[in-house]
């Protein structure tokens, strides 16, 4: 049967030296690089980009099939009781 170990299982910090770098250092050179771009907020914009730009398109063309009459102004007099 094959033995099978766990992260608890092994000396603490032994799973960085069997990778050969510590998480440490990685997120510190992450840091120090200035040009970095998180491409997850950069797809979220573009994705929010194209949404806005598509919505867009279907009230432009909603208003065209279903334009909507102009707001009848409201009186500022109080109606007349009867």
């Amino acid at each position: 049967m094959p033995c099978i170990l766990s992260p608890a299982d092994l000396p603490s910090g032994a799973g960085d030296r069997i990778i050969g770098h510590s998480r440490h250092n990685v997120s510190q050179a992450m840091s120090d690089d200035d040009k970095l771009i998180d491409l997850n907020a950069e797809r979220a914009k573009r994705v929010h980009d194209l949404n806005d730009k598509r919505l867009n398109e279907v009230r432009q063309a909603f208003e065209q099939a279903m334009p909507l009459g102009k707001a009848k102004k409201k009186s500022k007099n109080k109606p007349k009781k009867r």
